[in-house]
């Protein structure tokens, strides 16, 4: 219990330090509330002129098209991610050997950090966004269930937080993972469905996203707010999606424990 409450204090203590640090640079954040409505307007023009006289496409009518494309926009705003590039600095300068001086290993220092990063973008990226999506764009942002909606952007939040810190991991052996997150961040750009619905993919490539990572970060709590999911022919109800979902993110965590605990092997070789 003690335990428990050590680390609980130590969690609320690294996230509230960088929600403080971060305020300073909050018109960073708010830079977002013009780049998310517009990046949203264009996909709406987009799709509007794409759909045409046609009622539905891929059995998704323009309505969900939209809906979607207002929930990948706002789950990016809570699940965006900078672990890998941090990483990447911290074994670059050498500042990585002073968390092996802190009560908590980087990984958990990381992921406290995260919080309170997102807290801060809760605030004044995902509201401010919400808001204009509903009364100025007039879309329906109520998820077809709320309680889980939030789990499912939890799991993609810890996804997004175990693939980033495996990349940055890769800065132990590379020491600049810069190109490696740079191909990530390209190819999940693509297939997270961030940009096109993975209703659109080929068959076999639909199939071949419940084996890798990116569908987990956008496509699926996407899918868990509109109320339906379905892919490479399968539909599943939102239990049964969420619960993929969850499986995903332990095999993510056992495979990240795993590259870290070589790479604190590289770590110590080289002399730390």
């Amino acid at each position: 219990m003690n335990s428990f409450k050590q680390k609980w204090l130590i969690c609320r203590t690294v996230a509230d330090v960088t929600y403080k640090e971060w305020s300073a640079y909050r018109t960073h954040s708010m830079v977002s509330i013009i780049v998310g409505p517009v990046y949203f307007m264009v996909q709406y023009f987009i799709w509007t002129a794409v759909y045409g006289d046609h009622p539905s496409l891929g059995g998704i009518e323009l309505p969900q098209m939209i809906r979607y494309f207002g929930a990948t926009a706002l789950i990016g705003y809570l699940t965006m991610d900078f672990a890998d590039w941090n990483l990447s600095m911290l074994v670059r300068t050498g500042k990585f050997l002073t968390f092996h001086l802190r009560p908590i290993h980087h990984r958990s220092f990381a992921l406290f950090q995260k919080i309170g990063h997102r807290s801060l973008g809760f605030l004044f990226e995902f509201l401010p966004c919400l808001l204009i999506f509903i009364f100025i764009f007039g879309v329906d942002m109520r998820p077809a269930s709320l309680p889980w909606t939030i789990l499912s952007v939890l799991l993609a939040f810890l996804m997004n937080f175990y693939v980033n810190y495996t990349i940055g991991l890769t800065s132990f052996w590379l020491v600049q993972s810069g190109g490696l997150r740079s191909a990530f961040m390209l190819v999940s750009g693509i297939f997270s469905g961030a940009l096109i619905p993975l209703d659109f993919f080929p068959h076999w490539l639909q199939m071949s996203q419940f084996f890798l990572p990116f569908q987990y970060l956008a496509y699926l709590p996407a899918m868990v707010f509109t109320g339906h999911y379905s892919l490479g022919g399968f539909e599943l109800s939102i239990g049964q999606a969420v619960g993929i979902q969850a499986i995903a993110v332990l095999v993510t965590f056992g495979f990240n424990e795993l590259v870290r605990r070589l790479a604190m092997k590289q770590f110590t070789a080289v002399g730390a």
